[in-house]
């Protein structure tokens, strides 16, 4: 089997694994209610989903 000539050290480990970051995701306000919500999802407010200001489902029309 092969195996490495020499020890890798911790700090040169560690330099390899700088990019696996957690990042705060982006959060955007709708046009028509001002909600924040995370972009590119829909969000539920006051019984209607909405999507880019629009009403996708209005589940207070049902009832």
């Amino acid at each position: 089997m092969a195996h490495p000539k020499r020890k890798i050290s911790k700090q040169r480990r560690d330099k390899r694994r700088t990019h696996y970051k957690a990042s705060t995701p982006q959060i955007g306000t709708d046009t028509t209610t001002g909600e924040a919500h995370l972009y590119h999802r829909a969000h539920w407010n006051e019984g209607k989903l909405y999507y880019r200001g629009q009403v996708l489902i209005d589940a207070t029309e049902v009832e």
